[in-house]
């Protein structure tokens, strides 16, 4: 492991990048992830190791608008206890009440679960199905200069990103959800507490008079990346939630999930787990 140099502490949005500028920093903000990546042998440090956590304006939520924004160093603990959020758009909460343990809630921001990019971020699935965006900032020309990306291409592979190494995730932002959006989050793991999904689905949609439209539906640890379930999404799209439909979006699943086999789970059982918690988040909607 390459021994660290530099430790950089900044304040300042503008400091980070400057300090990121050369795509030579390893940027941590809890920690959980990198900490036993690092400890693991699956990352190394690089020379400079920049702290991003004591950045003022990179944390908080605002709700107020038509544009929800989540700052990138706002923790799961921040998300799941924020009252505001949880009326506009309870999938998060309900996520957040799923993520591993407290203390780790604590300390492991969206940002960071976003950027870390594994197939089984538990954040994802729902920000997914929020049509979320992510906003990158970079120091170029002597100024701060941001984009958005839909999360949606966000992720390459796993642990890989479109992100560039001297960019900064600041925000994830998604549009207010329409008054008849409802949302569902389902995730199972191998064990009651700090478990990393198995499986996660999760669904949004706006229903009136019971049919459904806008329909979304992303899976996680079912492919290489999070994924939105497209030919579930077709199924779903303009139907009337009924038996019927519930059982032809279950059947495509199959189409939309490639899970692997591997230490946690085969993919046998995942392909069948993601289609009992697609049934399940269906029926639910439907009985409320």
């Amino acid at each position: 492991m390459q021994e660290i140099s530099t430790y950089l502490a900044p304040r300042r949005l503008e400091e980070a990048l400057q300090a990121m500028a050369d795509g030579d920093a390893t940027v941590f903000c809890g920690g959980t992830d990198l900490a036993p990546q690092t400890e693991s042998g699956v990352r190394q440090y690089t020379a400079k190791l920049l702290n991003i956590r004591r950045i003022e304006g990179l944390g908080g939520i605002e709700t107020k608008g038509d544009k929800i924004r989540i700052s990138a160093l706002t923790t799961i603990s921040e998300i799941r206890c924020n009252t505001p959020l949880a009326e506009i758009a309870p999938v998060l909460a309900e996520a957040a009440e799923h993520f591993a343990s407290e203390q780790i809630r604590n300390a492991a921001s969206v940002g960071g679960n976003l950027c870390n990019a594994s197939p089984a971020g538990d954040m994802i699935p729902p920000l997914l199905v929020l049509c979320a965006s992510v906003e990158l900032a970079r120091w170029r020309d002597g100024a701060v200069q941001t984009r958005q990306i839909p999360l949606e291409r966000f992720f390459v592979s796993p642990g890989k990103t479109v992100k560039l190494p001297e960019e900064l995730l600041t925000a994830v932002v998604f549009d207010r959800p329409a008054a008849d959006f409802v949302g569902r989050f389902r995730k199972s793991g191998p064990r009651p507490a700090l478990e990393i999904s198995t499986v996660s689905v999760a669904f949004g949609a706006r229903i009136a008079d019971g049919r459904l439209s806008g329909v979304r539906v992303a899976m996680g640890s079912v492919a290489p990346t999070p994924l939105r379930a497209r030919h579930v999404e077709a199924a779903l799209e303009g139907k009337q939630l009924d038996a019927a439909t519930i059982a032809a979006s279950v059947a495509v699943a199959a189409e939309d999930a490639k899970p692997i086999d591997d230490v946690r789970a085969s993919a046998w059982y995942r392909g069948h787990l993601v289609r009992v918690f697609l049934e399940e988040v269906l029926n639910d909607v439907r009985g409320n």
